[in-house]
């Protein structure tokens, strides 16, 4: 999964707040937006707080508030998306190579061109087969280091466009190669036929569309995802730090956020947050 870092063009008197902050936050992705339209969206948000009168989330210039996002989510997964503000979005990149967790609702029976419930169903296969005891015994198969096939529909580029992209354009897209990915924990939650849940904690570079689909081809079957959720990325989980869209404002970043090595944040009350960066585990 790509991370994306932009640049906001601001005038400097009516920022200067936000722009002295370098850190890391995570913030709660919905279902339906692309992370990099709720990433613009955030960034509307805080230039509307600040005064900044018809910001555009999208330009480049000098001047710029940066942020970005340590690792984009599919358009129809929800969790949490870690962001980054100043010099915080050079520390992104720990975030994409850092350990995930999420929590994935497959589908046996049914498999489709997006490996998820977004595209057109291209093959179903029988599934009555399947046993919970045979299901958790093919996990073990995509538990540890593994090679992975990444998803035709995907962020990964060509020619600097997105896969997704040009699938939808009519053009003739190759699969990448196989690559290595790292699965820590994979367990099997609920198995209601054809629903089933798995609990997964995995690397950077991991697609769980991709294990969802292969899994379904090791069962003898077909799957796909019918929801997503990204409940753990480095540090942040879902239920303890990520900030819902109501909270957008300067104050709660400020509270949440954890800054760079060496930078001071004071929050409103004038408190300082009780962890620096090192102190965090990953």
């Amino acid at each position: 999964m790509a991370g994306t870092v932009t640049y906001v063009a601001v005038p400097k008197h009516s920022l200067s707040k936000l722009q002295s902050l370098n850190g890391l936050f995570a913030i709660y992705k919905k279902e339906g937006p692309t992370s990099a339209d709720v990433l613009n969206s955030l960034k509307e948000a805080l230039l509307k707080e600040a005064g900044v009168k018809d910001p555009n989330p999208r330009k480049r210039k000098k001047q710029a508030l940066k942020m970005g996002h340590g690792g984009t989510l599919d358009s129809a997964a929800s969790g949490v998306l870690v962001v980054g503000i100043g010099n915080g979005t050079k520390m992104l990149s720990t975030m994409l190579a850092g350990s995930k967790k999420y929590m994935a609702v497959g589908e046996l029976g049914k498999a489709t061109d997006t490996l998820d419930a977004t595209g057109n169903v291209v093959h179903e296969k029988l599934y009555d087969h399947i046993t919970r005891e045979a299901f958790e015994e093919k996990l073990k198969q995509f538990t540890g280091d593994i090679m992975q096939v990444p998803p035709l529909y995907s962020a990964l580029k060509k020619d600097g466009k997105r896969l997704s992209v040009l699938l939808k354009q009519g053009h003739e897209v190759e699969a990448k190669p196989a690559r290595p990915v790292t699965v820590y924990n994979l367990s099997l939650q609920d198995f209601t036929p054809p629903l089933f849940t798995l609990d997964v904690e995995c690397g950077g570079g991991f697609y769980i569309r991709s294990l969802v689909d292969d899994l379904g081809k090791a069962l003898s079957s077909c799957a796909h995802v019918r929801k997503l959720i990204r409940t753990k990325q480095g540090q942040f989980t879902l239920d303890d730090h990520t900030l819902q869209e109501e909270h957008w404002t300067l104050q709660h970043i400020v509270q949440s956020m954890q800054p760079c090595p060496g930078s001071e944040v004071t929050k409103e009350d004038g408190t300082k947050p009780n962890k620096t960066w090192n102190q965090l585990e990953m």
